[in-house]
């Protein structure tokens, strides 16, 4: 079964918690909302430590590398049978410079036609009620855990 890796951020301000989230390029991605939007992640490889797949991940679809002090999260099973670990991070990211990589897809399928798509189109910060509705379901798992973590660490 596949595996993946990938990192929530999430800031803090006047009280709220934000979380930056992506969501998948390419024409099949394009009108879907609810559900679809992600924290940045991708594909473990044999071998690969998961922490480091998630930060290069992190870097090829926003542009940027990220560092601190990692709160590893519980793994989480999408519904294609997919799991995913998270690292959470606090800090803030401009979002107005940033980029993705692209990929090659053939669009429309069985067309024979190749176009290139960005991996990522959009990055936004959400707070806690708006992501978890944007977030793919299983990782909403990853707010709720990270939400209890800080709750205890503010008592």
């Amino acid at each position: 079964m596949k595996t993946s890796a990938g990192i929530l951020l999430f800031k803090k301000e006047k009280g709220n918690l934000y979380y930056f989230l992506v969501h998948p390029g390419g024409p099949f991605w394009r009108n879907k909302n609810l559900g679809a939007w992600s924290i940045p992640k991708g594909e473990i490889l044999p071998d690969e430590d998961p922490l480091e797949r998630a930060l290069t991940e992190f870097k090829e679809e926003t542009g940027k590398t990220i560092e601190g002090s990692f709160i590893e999260l519980s793994p989480v099973t999408q519904k294609g049978g997919k799991t995913v670990y998270a690292w959470a991070l606090e800090t803030d990211l401009d979002t107005s410079d940033l980029c993705s990589n692209t990929f090659s897809l053939e669009w429309p399928p069985k067309s024979g036609k190749i176009i290139e798509v960005p991996e990522v189109d959009q990055w936004i910060w959400f707070d806690s009620a708006e992501a978890q509705q944007r977030i793919n379901t299983a990782q909403k798992d990853f707010i709720k855990e990270l939400e209890s973590i800080l709750k205890i660490n503010n008592t």
